[in-house]
């Protein structure tokens, strides 16, 4: 299946060689370079430069509407078009440091230090991608394109949903944790070092965790050391609320039991035992991997292997009617498509958080037997151990969505689920691989009830291959990807690229855009299909440039805060405890346009100041500089987010009225309106009678059953 195959492409300034081309390249579209004078006939034009650097050019939003009103025109710069600091310079160290993903990156007794390569870029363009297939299929209704307007600064803020609840709820702030992360009220070590190099593992909360935590302790005991993890009940363990001196035993013993394995045994025996563990990889090793191999990932270009599709797509080998999407009384670009949501945790969330945000009528089916991890953890002091309702971190994660509480063990379950596959143009899942075959619910047994459907998978390595079924998390995907070792300082260890999830958060915009692709080439088709994404997969399309320097003969290895094509960037002191403003020089001639203002000694000069005066100074100066805020300064201070609306106040029924993550894209003509997430079952009987088409009779004889649990 190839969604865009016809469609054209123009790729201003730079954008030719940003993700964002590479994943409408990989969807089938012809990509073609240049500005105003290729637009005759295409369907997309994307840019670096934002709608004022084109109004700048010539090109203002009114003129390029006139000529071409059926342009989908998407942009991603550093701070977004408009707004008190949409002409600001920046990349991708700038950007991170206003965005607040790089203040949590490195360990605590050094500066902040950058994740590999372009990983809040990557992510500001994988957030573009969905907002620009949600307006193509908003086009595909009313013949109408629009401007999509990205931050990468609130991109990378929105990525912070741990550091947000913490400063929203306990006015406590995150900070770096090296080879850990931060959950909340607990910080767990991922990062061990292994006989010959480094490894990826946590201890997970719950039933998600405990088969893993129990292989871990069993080996220890195996490897006749000490072991405090032995005895313990896993099925209980909740990583928020772990006494910390607990903690700080089991760790000590992890790592001495580390020191004492190989890359080797971690990847055979460790994989064989099921202990959530994974090789922290170089590129080289990703270059080599037989499961890539297997899913026929890569592609030949001028003699290299690249990172090739971004997801798997299986057409559906019949046609179905042509389904029309009717806008529904919501707003947004993707009003009227009907999701069924059987999604936990952050992947799956996210993906159908997008796509409600943006109008979608979304039903997530959940369960009070299993319920998400989301509504579990105990991260702040307003939540409580056993209530599945008053978690901030689930509110976040599902905005815009109705909840149907169902016990898919009870029979009756099928007799409700199936009027609403009916009923769904999409069905979005994360599960392991197999389970949704498991329940009766595959892509196949769903298109034999709705042939028109598109079902939406995400998994750590996808749903084929030899790892397909293996145990995976948001730190697997890093490690294996070469992004966690690239990651830090190159006389240290690796670091957690982020310390706040990566794969978990770009997974879902990938998701969301393949979506509404398969949704609009099933508009002209009639033919559905299968979207296959694989957390490991797309994070080793973030690490793309990594595999090409590895070809070439260099080998790839942490570089601190240096980029390989800039001619210098850093961070420097600001006045104040670990206060640090950002500084890219692209040119030798930034670099003398620096010393004019600062004088030959950066770090004296910024050192006097603070870091938001050190950076306004140099930014008027033409400077790329920003400072390295943290999640005060981003959400009570920083005036861009602010005018972005970063974050939109909504009512919660035990929480309160709180701040939660919108979906970073801005459109010129759409608007969106996201309301407050559902409490578990909260809409179970009316989806029952409205959607499923029961009778209030049969739905409340269902509800005495325990059905609706």
């Amino acid at each position: 299946m190839k969604p865009l195959a016809g469609h054209k492409v123009v790729a201003a300034g730079a954008m030719a060689g940003r993700p964002l081309a590479r994943f409408l390249a990989s969807l089938g579209a012809d990509l073609v370079t240049g500005g105003g004078g290729e637009l005759a006939g295409a369907s997309f034009l994307i840019d670096d430069v934002g709608a004022d650097g084109f109004a700048e050019a010539g090109w203002p939003r009114a003129r390029i509407e006139q000529l071409y009103p059926a342009l989908v025109h998407v942009s991603v710069t550093p701070f977004g078009s408009g707004g008190p600091r949409g002409g600001w310079k920046g990349g991708e160290l700038v950007a991170s440091a206003m965005g607040g993903a790089l203040r949590l990156t490195g360990q605590p007794d050094r500066r902040p230090v950058k994740e590999a390569l372009d990983a809040c870029t990557f992510h500001a363009d994988m957030a573009a991608a969905a907002g620009a297939m949600a307006a193509s299929l908003e086009r595909a209704r009313s013949g109408r394109g629009q401007h999509v307007d990205v931050s990468i600064q609130e991109v990378a803020f929105s990525r912070n949903v741990n550091g947000i609840l913490s400063w929203q709820f306990d006015r406590r702030k995150l900070h770096r944790a090296g080879g850990a992360l931060n959950y909340g009220r607990a910080t767990v070590r991922c990062i061990w070092a292994l006989a010959d190099g480094w490894c990826f593992h946590s201890l997970m909360t719950g039933r998600f965790g405990a088969p893993a935590n129990q292989a871990l302790s069993d080996w220890i005991d195996e490897a006749r050391l000490p072991n405090p993890l032995r005895g313990v009940d896993w099925l209980s363990y909740n990583r928020s609320t772990l006494d910390p001196e607990i903690r700080a035993q089991w760790e000590a013993a992890i790592a001495d039991f580390f020191a004492t394995r190989t890359r080797a045994e971690v990847g055979t025996e460790g994989r064989r035992r099921g202990i959530n563990a994974c090789v922290v990889a170089e590129p080289r090793d990703v270059l080599g991997d037989p499961h890539l191999e297997a899913r026929g990932f890569w592609t030949e270009a001028e003699g290299l292997r690249l990172p090739g599709r971004f997801v798997s797509l299986r057409e559906a080998t019949a046609a179905a009617p042509v389904r029309d999407i009717a806008p529904s009384d919501r707003p947004g670009p993707l009003s009227g498509l009907r999701v069924l949501d059987f999604s936990w945790a952050l992947v799956g969330s996210i993906t159908t958080k997008t796509l409600g945000d943006l109008g979608a009528d979304v039903v997530k089916v959940e369960s009070r037997t299993r319920p998400c991890l989301s509504r579990l953890d105990v991260q702040v002091s307003a939540s409580r151990p056993g209530n599945f309702d008053d978690k901030p971190w689930f509110a976040h994660l599902n905005t815009s969505k109705r909840s149907l509480a169902l016990d898919m063990k009870k029979p009756e379950a099928r007799a409700l689920l199936r009027p609403l596959v009916e009923w769904a143009d999409i069905v979005v899942e994360n599960f392991s691989p197999g389970t949704m075959a498991k329940l009766g619910l595959d892509y196949d047994s769903l298109a034999a009830i709705n042939p028109a459907i598109v079902m939406v998978s995400g998994s750590v390595f996808g749903q084929t291959g030899p790892l397909a079924e293996e145990w995976g998390v948001d730190g697997t995907g890093g490690a294996l990807s070469g992004r966690t070792f690239l990651t830090g300082w190159p006389d240290r260890d690796p670091v957690i690229p982020g310390a706040v999830p990566y794969g978990d958060v770009i997974v879902p915009f990938v998701m969301a855009a393949a979506a509404a692709a398969a949704i609009e080439h099933r508009g002209r088709t009639g033919r559905g299909g299968h979207v296959d994404a694989s957390m490991y997969e797309i994070c080793v399309q973030q690490m793309h440039d990594a595999f090409v320097a590895e070809q070439r003969g260099e080998r790839p290895t942490r570089m601190g805060n240096a980029d390989p094509v800039v001619h210098h960037q850093d961070l420097y002191p600001a006045a104040g405890e670990d206060r640090w403003v950002a500084i890219t020089l692209p040119t030798a001639e930034d670099e003398a346009r620096l010393k004019s203002v600062t004088g030959d000694d950066v770090a004296a000069w910024t050192s006097q100041r603070s870091d938001r005066e050190a950076a306004e100074i140099l930014q008027a100066a033409g400077i790329m500089a920003g400072a390295v805020q943290d999640i005060e300064d981003l959400i009570e201070a920083d005036p861009q987010l602010g005018a972005r609306g970063a974050l939109v106040e909504l009512d919660h029924e035990l929480l309160g009225r709180f701040g939660h993550v919108r979906t970073p894209i801005d459109f010129s003509r759409d608007t969106v309106a996201p309301f407050r997430p559902p409490s578990l079952g909260e809409h179970s009987v009316e989806i029952a009678t409205g959607l499923a088409g029961l009778s209030p009779e049969q739905a409340r004889a269902l509800q005495q059953t325990g059905l609706f649990q």
